[in-house]
């Protein structure tokens, strides 16, 4: 009975290592919270963060709580240590694929005109809708040192607005005025890397305002007439 109980009792240093892995998954916990609130990150950047911060954690659980490598070899751990990273794989992957599909697929009204316009559907079931078949002059916003520049553009229908980011810094592109953010031809926001210019159609007309969602002091504004 008393090498049972004896056996039953934690070893000695095993309370540290359980407070170090809590405090551990803690702070790997809040880390990632803090980039998504305070949007240090966005777009796939901020993603694989978040997913490498996920890796820590299940690294943390192995060896902290399920004590994987500090005893003797066992096969079944090994096993056990596939099976589930694994599952982890499957889950994560298999839930990023979904929701980006539902993203794609489910927003009726902004999605739709985002893909009508991509595609430059003219018509459906005899409708038009008002995307571009023809493409304009090209009108360039030159991000960078957190000033966008020009900060207005006049275009006319069908002309085209690229934003070019000669920053380090992702720039996350949105339409309207913070917070509340509307949306442009069904675009949401536009995010841009260094290197990386990205172009919208403007199809639709009327004066828009638009700011960098990271950086509101980067911001400015285009008139689009038929």
């Amino acid at each position: 009975m008393n090498d049972e109980m004896t056996e039953s009792r934690p070893r000695p240093g095993m309370h540290t290592l359980y407070v170090t892995g809590f405090l551990l998954s803690l702070v790997f916990t809040y880390i990632p919270y803090y980039l998504v609130t305070q949007k240090v990150l966005a777009g796939s950047v901020l993603l694989v963060v978040i997913i490498g911060f996920g890796v820590l954690q299940m690294l943390i659980q192995v060896l902290f709580f399920l004590h994987l490598g500090r005893k003797p070899y066992q096969p079944w751990q090994t096993g056990f240590l596939v099976a589930t990273v694994g599952a982890i794989i499957v889950v994560v992957g298999a839930s990023i694929w979904i929701m980006a599909h539902l993203h794609y697929n489910m927003t009726p009204q902004d999605m739709q005109a985002q893909l009508v316009n991509g595609e430059a559907i003219a018509q459906v079931n005899g409708q038009k809708t008002g995307a571009c078949q023809e493409i304009g002059t090209n009108h360039q916003v030159i991000l960078k040192d957190y000033v966008a520049s020009p900060r207005h553009i006049d275009a006319r229908q069908c002309d085209t607005l690229t934003f070019v980011n000669e920053d380090q810094q992702v720039k996350d592109m949105a339409f309207g005025e913070h917070p509340n953010h509307t949306a442009y031809a069904g675009q949401l926001d536009i995010i841009t890397y260094n290197g990386h210019p990205e172009t919208i159609t403007l199809s639709q007309t009327g004066t828009y305002k638009f700011h960098d969602h990271l950086h509101e002091e980067t911001n400015g504004d285009f008139t689009v007439t038929p």
